[in-house]
């Protein structure tokens, strides 16, 4: 039945009734359908955003400042005061500095590795990826899971909408399109979190994939459609069986995001204030984290903010000019972003049942190299979590007086991602289904509890 029901779909795609649509757009409509069939889990309340610094930031630039180092190792930033007495972090981040009351930081996150790809996959699953012969490893079948493909499995999709959505740019680099962790991995296609990746997009509106082309408008797509139905009907036993069921209904819900009233305007931002835009930044991330305040508010489970630049040059992989591009490029939009988002969650009641996890690949090193950059350092770098039962105002673990190992309370990178997973209900004894039908637990760390309140 699976394959005569791909084939069917291949053969409406080249008559162009669903092509029409858009390919991308579908094409999740329709995985979504098989994943929401293939669970009967009750949503859990908690949600979670992750906002994702691609390059790896440096940790003593943003929250673990070394201003007493020596010239090797000192960077041209100071540590400033924050709204908790004793804590502080960089100065250009002024506010996030008034809203630290909010978020957990913690200064002791590590790992073994100094790649990217290797610290991409375990910052966004907590599980090494599947080995492989050669290269940083990019997105794979063999792998485990993302947090959000197991949440899509564990939970289902609700309220008409995916339980996870990834936006705006995929996690790579120049070198790199897609680094491993960015999907479900050994869960299948249909537990993928939906990606909107479209280079050229704004986000907080629709990905051209969504839209019809140019001239085929809403009215003439349904026209097209009425005439398919007509035609499946009278193919006798056509429609038998539940996957082609599936697939009208992914035909059904394409069609729904052209209308007016469809739940997918969450994804749109043209209903919020001038004053909140502007709040968060009229740019990809600011815009980002917008629109995924948006989506948990509409009950999806987990949204991917990745950070808004791709290349070497201007992400947080600063092993040249570190200093220029992380005070001119990187923090500020950071700063303003995500400090708007913590305020925007607590005025409309969702702080609580809400976690934002910040993170990265892995810090940079101690020693400032000949570019003025630092470069890849697994050893420790800072994370933060905040809201839905996280304590915030505190600092939980230290380095040492360079910023390069952790002294107090390491957290390994899996124990991080098992502190998310106790957030929105879930532990080591939790299993998910690979596509053969084997069980794997989702996590193996072990979650830090001192973050609680």
């Amino acid at each position: 039945m699976a394959t005569d029901s791909l084939l069917q779909r291949r053969a409406l795609i080249k008559c162009g009734v669903l092509g029409s649509i858009g390919l991308t757009m579908f094409d999740h409509l329709y995985r979504a359908e098989l994943a929401k069939a293939n669970t009967g889990s009750s949503p859990d309340a908690t949600n979670c955003i992750m906002l994702y610094m691609t390059g790896g930031p440096a940790q003593q630039e943003t929250f673990d400042m070394k201003p007493d180092c020596d010239d090797r190792f000192r960077g041209e930033f100071l540590p400033a005061s924050t709204n908790i007495a004793g804590i502080q972090i960089c100065e250009h981040l002024p506010k996030l500095a008034q809203v630290t009351d909010k978020y957990a930081i913690i200064r002791s996150t590590w790992h073994e590795s100094n790649t990217h790809g290797v610290g991409v996959h375990y910052n966004l699953t907590g599980l090494k990826h599947a080995p492989r012969q050669r290269g940083e490893p990019q997105v794979s079948r063999d792998d485990p899971p993302s947090i959000g493909g197991a949440l899509r499995q564990l939970r289902g999709d609700r309220n008409g909408l995916p339980a996870a959505v990834h936006l705006p740019v995929r996690i790579g680099d120049q070198n790199n399109f897609r680094w491993g962790g960015q999907h479900a991995g050994f869960l299948g296609q249909q537990y993928d979190p939906l990606t909107l990746i479209e280079e050229s997009w704004s986000p907080g509106t629709l990905p051209q994939s969504f839209l019809p082309p140019d001239g085929v408008g809403v009215n003439r797509l349904r026209d097209r459609v009425q005439l398919l139905k007509g035609v499946e009907k009278s193919k006798a036993g056509a429609e038998s069986g539940g996957t082609p069921e599936l697939y009208a209904k992914a035909r059904e819900r394409a069609l729904s995001i052209l209308s007016s009233d469809s739940v997918w305007k969450a994804f749109l931002i043209e209903e919020e204030k001038p004053q909140t835009l502007e709040r968060y930044g009229d740019n990809k991330f600011g815009r980002s984290c917008l629109v995924a305040r948006r989506l948990v508010e509409r009950g999806v489970s987990f949204v991917t903010v990745p950070w808004m630049y791709l290349h070497s040059t201007k992400n947080f992989d600063t092993h040249a000019n570190h200093f220029k591009v992380m005070k001119d490029l990187l923090l500020p939009p950071m700063d303003q972003a995500m400090s708007a988002l913590f305020d925007d969650l607590e005025q409309r009641g969702l702080f609580d049942n809400t976690l934002v996890a910040w993170t990265g690949e892995f810090g940079r090193t101690p020693k400032i190299n000949g570019n003025a950059g630092r470069d890849h350092w697994g050893k420790v770098y800072s994370t933060l979590l905040a809201g839905a039962g996280i304590a915030g105002g505190q600092v939980y673990g230290a380095t040492d007086s360079i910023g390069g190992e952790p002294t107090d309370n390491p957290v390994y990178v899996s124990d991080y991602i098992a502190t998310i997973y106790k957030v929105l209900g879930y532990d080591t004894s939790t299993l998910v289904h690979d596509r053969f039908g084997r069980p794997h637990p989702i996590v193996h760390g072990q979650p830090v509890k001192e973050l609680f309140g």
